[in-house]
């Protein structure tokens, strides 16, 4: 009860509200940006990040963490887009949400506790650099004014929490900044010429679409990647909240929360969206705890698109580039540069290639891909070292078997044996083991067969119950020992 009133009261409410007005203006480039990518209209992307902010904060399983329109699901938009049309991409958004929920159901998202801490590390700090390396073209023919705003907005950013943390300092920033180009009538970028800014509400729209296994041929792909992408983003996008926030949050429950909201984005003119981990940490930087913050950001974008569309299109681009430079730095794990020297090889490895395929291809799901796989193939090596010391037990030969055995085992366990120096009775002992897989409990059976062909006897001991209720389930005749 005592925590519940804590996150409705007034103060954490106000921060909530605060960091989500802050998270909205930042939104707006962005989305602007993203539907670039893709092909679209701007306001397919605003429409989306609205929709996804607003249903996510209802449904979704991590309270603060932002969901929109972002970069690595428009990357997957292009083609269909440009080869299909837009309705296409409305229905194509449907069926994401549709594939999510159903993943959800399925309970995927306890998987993303299979993605080590290095691979983790590594999507963070590749997401940093391409944060950062996204606001260089915001500098193309720009003049000196670019960069002395940019350096004032930093230094708002900065120098205010010093003072006075009552109020998000990045939000103070981009009204600082935009009061000052504004009354100075300063020749500089604005969001305006990112592109066009209709005030419109979005409306119910059935994807104009022939329902039909054609359609359904052509669309399921590409929903398909963007299901797995949008989840994966997101999974990851709550596990670096969790730890920022030292809270925790429902994996399953934020998998079909994006289900739905894609579903509701679809049916609303949106593409296709899912958590943006840029944006959430403007949030949680800025204050917001509950999914109140996300709530508003969303609503405060339409209010923003509806109502004070001609002052937005008057933002200065440098301010907002100052506020994503800023995310780009907090977001950069630098511990994990200055103690790499600390940590096992395997790890440092895999988290340069995380970061190194991220920062190559601009697709976060290759390098996540690339980092799992190769820590997987470090963790079998590290697990297929099997000993196998022998020694003599009135008249029996005895081997004692250490390690695991399975398919990357099974070579070396069998050419450890001396099968025609071995005496009459030899005893395998596997008490300091356990059989994984079919490929184990076949080396053992070809083990034995060897023996029995020398017309040698054969005892199995040590044999743990998970070990002997998988070979008993082969259908393998094993002869046990004590």
């Amino acid at each position: 009860m005592n925590l519940q009133l804590k996150r409705l009261s007034a103060s954490t409410i106000r921060a909530d509200v605060l960091s989500g007005i802050t998270v909205a203006l930042a939104l707006i480039p962005e989305a602007i940006a993203f539907s670039i990518i893709a092909g679209v209209d701007p306001m397919v992307g605003l429409y989306a990040s609205f929709s996804m902010a607003v249903i996510i904060a209802i449904v979704g399983g991590r309270p603060a963490m932002i969901s929109a329109a972002t970069g690595a699901m428009a990357l997957l938009m292009v083609n269909l887009v440009k080869d299909h049309g837009l309705e296409y991409l409305f229905a194509a958004t449907v069926l994401t949400g549709i594939l999510q929920y159903g993943l959800g159901l399925l309970r995927v998202g306890r998987f993303i506790t299979f993605v080590p801490h290095s691979v983790l590390t590594g999507f963070v700090n590749a997401l940093a650099i391409l944060i950062f390396m996204a606001q260089l073209s915001h500098f193309v023919g720009q003049g000196w004014m670019m960069y002395a705003l940019v350096a004032l907005t930093l230094a708002i950013i900065y120098i205010l929490p010093r003072f006075t943390k009552a109020v998000p300092s990045a939000l103070v920033a981009i009204i600082v900044v935009s009061i000052l180009v504004i009354t100075m009538k300063l020749n500089v970028n604005t969001v305006g010429d990112m592109g066009n800014i209709s005030s419109a509400l979005p409306i119910f729209h059935i994807p104009q679409v022939l329902f039909s296994w054609d359609t359904l041929v052509i669309i399921f792909p590409y929903s398909l990647s963007l299901a797995f992408v949008g989840i994966l983003e997101s999974l990851l996008t709550a596990s670096i909240i969790d730890e920022m926030t030292d809270t925790d949050s429902n994996k399953n429950k934020e998998v079909k929360g994006q289900g739905i909201a894609n579903v509701v984005t679809g049916f609303f003119g949106g593409m296709a969206g899912c958590a943006m981990i840029g944006q959430s940490v403007i949030n949680v930087k800025s204050g917001g705890r509950t999914r109140i913050s996300t709530f508003v950001a969303g609503a405060f974008l339409l209010f923003l698109i509806l109502v004070l569309g001609d002052i937005v299109k008057q933002i200065p681009m440098a301010a907002l580039v100052g506020v994503m430079f800023m995310v780009s730095i907090g977001t950069f794990d630098w511990s994990s540069v200055t103690g790499l020297n600390k940590l096992p090889r395997a790890d440092a490895f895999v988290m340069i290639v995380t970061v190194a395929t991220v920062v190559a291809t601009h697709d976060l799901s290759k390098g996540v891909l690339a980092g799992v796989l190769l820590s997987a193939l470090f963790f079998a090596w590290k697990i297929a070292r099997l000993t196998n010391q022998a020694h003599t037990d009135n008249g029996s030969k005895v081997y004692r078997v250490t390690g695991q055995l399975f398919f990357g085992t099974v070579s070396h366990f069998q050419k450890e044996f001396t099968y025609t120096n071995d005496p009459e009775v030899i005893v395998i002992d596997l008490s300091a083991s356990h059989v994984w897989d079919q490929s184990a409990v076949n080396a053992i059976s070809k083990v034995i067969m060897k023996y029995k062909q020398l017309d040698k006897q054969v005892h199995i001991k040590g044999l743990n119950e998970e070990s002997r209720l998988l070979i008993e389930k082969m259908g393998t005749s094993v002869p046990q020992g004590h």
